[in-house]
């Protein structure tokens, strides 16, 4: 019998879902027009559904021990997961100029219109063997060491600085930027946008005033789609609530 916690667990997860729901209505909807336009609004989507796929990963679903309730949460969290790697490869897509046909699109489209069906086949198979694996003692074991060797892993790399700076560069270079520079935000700007904490500024030799929009497009996409605030202050600066290391 499922205790008052889980229960209560249990129905935040399913409201999550609810919500989860009206997000891939939104972006099926965005999608359906077929267009680079929509990138800035599917990115947001995009942002909004990680974050609550994280509240659910972190903090319900580890409070659920009912196996079938267990089983139902991991097939539709195996659905989303996959929806935010395809959206992600899209937005990446748009951040470098890449043709995306009317096939790219409809596979996209495809793919929301197949939940129901994908979660009762695909996603439930793959979570079944998943879970079996868990509980089975051996296994559970294996996975464990597994999961203690990722983690040294991980707290080695703690430490290693400017992942997330040099990928902002090279979006930024990808879309035509000849410099840019990560700094802190003059007091202006940080006492208009509080948490705004870092500046960052791009340009072009020629300065070629669409071609500096469309980096400024192709930055407010990807930190966006990384669940970050940003506001684009100037045609060639924008602040962001990102943890950057400045130069």
């Amino acid at each position: 019998m499922m205790s008052y916690i889980e229960k209560k667990y249990l129905k935040k997860i399913y409201d999550t879902f609810e919500d989860l729901s009206g997000i891939d209505k939104k972006l099926l909807e965005l999608i359906e027009y077929r267009s680079f336009n929509k990138a800035d609004e599917i990115a947001k989507s995009l942002a909004n559904l990680n974050k609550k796929m994280n509240l659910i990963l972190k903090q319900y679903y580890p409070e659920i021990k009912e196996i079938d309730e267990k089983l139902k949460i991991k097939s539709i969290m195996k659905f989303y997961y996959d929806l935010l790697d395809k959206l992600t490869d899209f937005i990446r897509n748009v951040e470098t100029f890449q043709n995306i046909d009317d096939k790219y699109y409809q596979s996209l489209i495809d793919f929301i219109h197949e939940k129901e069906d994908l979660i009762d086949t695909k996603y439930k198979g793959i979570a079944t063997r998943e879970l079996t694996s868990f509980y089975d003692k051996k296994s559970r074991e294996n996975l464990e060491k597994i999961l203690e060797s990722k983690l040294k892993l991980r707290d080695r790399e703690f430490f290693t600085f400017g992942s997330l700076e040099e990928e902002i560069k090279k979006i930024a270079k990808l879309n035509g930027a000849d410099s840019i520079s990560i700094n802190k935000p003059e007091i202006y700007a940080s006492e208009k946008l509080k948490n705004m904490n870092t500046a960052i500024r791009f340009e072009r030799n020629d300065r070629n005033r669409q071609k500096i929009e469309q980096i400024g497009k192709a930055l407010n996409i990807y930190l966006q789609a990384k669940g970050y605030r940003v506001v684009l202050i100037e045609k060639n600066l924008l602040l962001t609530n990102a943890p950057l290391l400045q130069d």
